[in-house]
């Protein structure tokens, strides 16, 4: 008798045990292991989309902002055809696609003619490609708007390199004298090329190279008429 009541007792144990292991493998199914790493990549992608918000709101604030500016030019100056109007004519400008006119000054540079003497090197008294390319960047520094060499509007693009005893611009042959237009404020101008250390006096001082630099209340500058090549550049969409 008592035999039968432990072979009972390990049956209902054996049944109890067999419950109990599907029980807890079912259970096991509904959960997972959280590691380290998931919590690492949860933080990260909340911290993601907390700075894709906050993005979106200054974007939004800048958009009212806009808004705001569009509606006091509306009710100051006209309809939103006008302010559109006016804003491609200034980017016209600032981009070289169209005339610009204004104080500045305009500079003539020139080959030393002085005779040559022996020992002499006669690439020192030619105004190379180099030299209108550092005195238009000296220009640049000191603020001009605009910026023109016998006639060939310089963008940010602008090819200044030599060629024999002409330079190229804008695909453009030229020879001297250079005339180097700018617009701007005719002062600061003028001493971006002729103040002490700059490289304008330099080619004076040191290889005698003619430069005669002007102002004028009314400098006028020609837009750029050849064409923009984007190769590898594409616009990016506000947001990405």
């Amino acid at each position: 008798m008592k035999v039968k009541f432990k072979i009972y007792i390990l049956i209902i144990c054996t049944v109890f045990g067999l419950v109990l292991g599907v029980q807890i493998k079912q259970n096991n199914k509904n959960y997972s292991l959280v590691t380290l790493k998931s919590i690492s990549s949860m933080q990260n992608e909340i911290k993601n989309t907390q700075k894709e918000i906050k993005n979106l709101k200054n974007m939004l604030d800048k958009k009212k902002v806009e808004l705001k500016k569009y509606e006091q030019i509306i009710e100051n100056k006209g309809s939103i055809v006008d302010v559109l109007e006016k804003e491609l004519e200034n980017m016209k400008m600032i981009s070289g696609l169209e005339d610009v006119q204004g104080p500045g000054v305009f500079i003539i540079v020139e080959d030393n003619d002085d005779e040559i003497k022996i020992g002499d090197n006669p690439n020192y008294d030619i105004v190379h490609d180099i030299d209108v390319l550092y005195l238009i960047n000296e220009l640049k520094v000191a603020g001009a708007e605009a910026i023109s060499v016998n006639g060939q509007r310089v963008l940010s693009n602008s090819e200044i390199k030599c060629g024999g005893p002409i330079i190229r611009i804008n695909e453009h042959s030229l020879a001297t004298p250079f005339v180097i237009k700018a617009i701007g404020d005719p002062k600061v101008l003028y001493a971006a090329v002729n103040a002490p250390n700059t490289y304008g006096n330099m080619l004076k001082e040191v290889y005698n190279i003619k430069i005669r630099t002007e102002i004028s209340d009314n400098i006028l500058i020609p837009r750029y008429l050849g064409d923009f090549k984007l190769e590898y550049a594409k616009p990016v969409k506000e947001g990405e």
